[in-house]
């Protein structure tokens, strides 16, 4: 795995969104705006986002991209702009959650649930989602599975909002 460059520049309230593909400058130029959208009911809040747009994250996968935003110890959720978000009607981008798996340190005895039913690591969000779910997450008012859900239940299976 090649060594990623340090991600610097991050507000602390800054989404953070990683470009994957670099494959429709058009798609991507529309992403972007869509997230610099103010977002809330009627949009009472300015967007803060922090786009990496360096073509060193190229074709990187989820994993690759989880362990270098995992360096943020202040981040809960990253969001890629891959290929399908590109290719997307909806510029669906991809919600990585940052958790690192601990299944493996819980007692089945006691945790057999949890460990037969693991929580989802990712799932599909509009542009416009990417703020509330980043502001709940940060804030721990909601946790990564409920927004998962609320994706699973979307005939499209992607995240719009509450």
């Amino acid at each position: 795995m090649k060594a990623m460059p340090e991600i610097v520049g991050r507000g602390e309230f800054d989404a953070l969104v990683v470009r994957t593909d670099y494959g429709d400058e058009a798609a991507w130029q529309a992403v972007a705006a869509e997230l610099a959208q103010p977002w809330g009911d009627d949009g009472e809040f300015e967007a803060s986002v922090h786009l990496i747009d360096d073509p060193a994250w190229a074709d990187l996968g989820p994993d690759e991209v989880l362990n270098a935003a995992r360096r943020d110890e202040n981040l809960s959720v990253v969001f890629l702009a891959d290929r399908v978000t590109m290719q997307s009607v909806h510029h669906a981008l991809l919600a990585l959650d940052i958790a690192e798996e601990e299944d493996e340190d819980l007692d089945p005895k006691y945790y057999q649930a949890i460990i037969d039913s693991p929580q989802p690591r990712e799932f599909r969000t509009v542009p416009a989602g990417v703020h509330d779910v980043h502001a709940n997450l940060s804030i721990a008012n909601m946790d990564f599975a409920e927004f998962a859900e609320a994706a699973s239940a979307d005939p499209d299976r992607t995240y719009r909002s509450f």
